[in-house]
């Protein structure tokens, strides 16, 4: 990959010189190759770089000035997108190309990857808090349900214990009826007996006669 660097080398504005020299003397510092086009002597190179400068990238005036950086025919941007790289310690990913060992800077894909994988992590909590929620509903549930079963089973207890009291009192009902049953017999024995007595007197009177 050929990094571009489209430069005016006769133009008047200060502004532009200082911003070419800023640009060629970092790429010189990285050591990154580069090629320097000349576009203020070269018609065909000023055609091109004001072609392949996107639209959005244009100033208001349709008319893109020096400098501009590209990578073969992809194109990175200007001074203030430059510098702005440069700030951020990304150079190499503004030029698209891969950072040399012991750089600092991390390549796009990595960032990307690990936002990806923080964003991955961040939903991964969210899920695991949602989880524990419907555990938590779940086993307050199961509790509810223990509860009522509970609350059934006393109820049950209490019926049983109910039917028992009855039964008991039902028991002692028929035990004084029992009771009650042999003092009558006896009664009905000793009615007899004065009534035979008293029938063999009545013999024994009407024979003396």
């Amino acid at each position: 990959m050929v990094i571009k660097v489209f430069l005016a080398t006769s133009s008047g504005s200060t502004a532009i010189k200082k911003k070419q020299q800023d640009v060629v003397g970092f790429l010189e510092a990285l050591k990154v190759e580069y090629t320097q086009l000349d576009i203020a002597c070269n018609e065909e190179n000023r055609m091109w770089m004001r072609q392949n400068v996107p639209e959005e990238k244009k100033p208001a005036n349709g008319i893109p000035l020096p400098p501009q950086i590209f990578n073969e025919e992809g194109y990175c941007g200007d001074y203030e997108t430059f510098f702005d790289a440069k700030e951020e310690n990304s150079v190499y990913n503004f030029l698209g190309l891969a950072p040399p060992p012991g750089s600092k800077e991390v390549p796009v894909e990595e960032r990307n990857g690990d936002a990806h994988g923080e964003e991955e992590q961040a939903a991964d909590e969210e899920e695991g808090e949602g989880e524990g929620e419907g555990t938590e509903e779940v086993a307050e549930e199961g509790e509810t349900a223990d509860d009522e079963d509970v609350e059934g089973e006393t109820a049950d207890d209490e019926e049983v214990e109910g039917e028992t009291t009855e039964d008991m009192e039902e028991e002692g009902e028929a035990v004084e009826e029992t009771d009650e049953a042999p003092e009558d017999t006896q009664a009905q024995a000793e009615e007899e007996e004065e009534q035979e007595e008293e029938e063999a007197e009545v013999q024994e009177e009407e024979e003396a006669e």
